[in-house]
């Protein structure tokens, strides 16, 4: 999950992950590894709204209560400040999905597992 949060191959964290913003490489220049298949969805944006809500909010929050600044200073402030830590959280937290999912075997990562279906009756 380290390597994909820092936008590096999962499998040998030497090769970059993404080729733009959110776009997955294909292939890892370095290993080789496929990571076209990754499948992060909307986990991604999922998990940074839940850690920039809850990095913001409390921050507003507490500004309110020990400051109590107009509302405009807390829209110069705080529209901003999420704006950019959603943005640069985006590719780290996909980055540590796919991750994950490489070190899970998921989605593709791992090889087919065979089913004995003779041993499941």
């Amino acid at each position: 999950m380290w390597r994909g949060a820092q936008a590096a191959c999962p499998s040998c964290g030497q090769s970059k992950l993404f080729r733009s913003y959110l776009k997955v490489e294909p292939h890892c220049a370095n290993c080789g590894a496929e990571l076209y298949h990754q499948r992060a969805d909307d986990a991604p944006p999922y998990f940074t709204m839940m850690i920039v809500a809850h990095t913001i909010i409390p921050g507003l929050l507490l500004m309110e209560r020990l400051q109590h600044p107009p509302l405009w200073l807390h829209a110069v402030v705080w529209f901003p400040a999420t704006i950019i830590l959603s943005w640069w959280l985006m590719p780290r937290v996909k980055g540590a999905i796919i991750g994950l999912q490489w070190a899970n075997r998921m989605h593709g990562f791992g090889s087919p597992s065979k089913v004995d279906f003779e041993s499941l009756t």
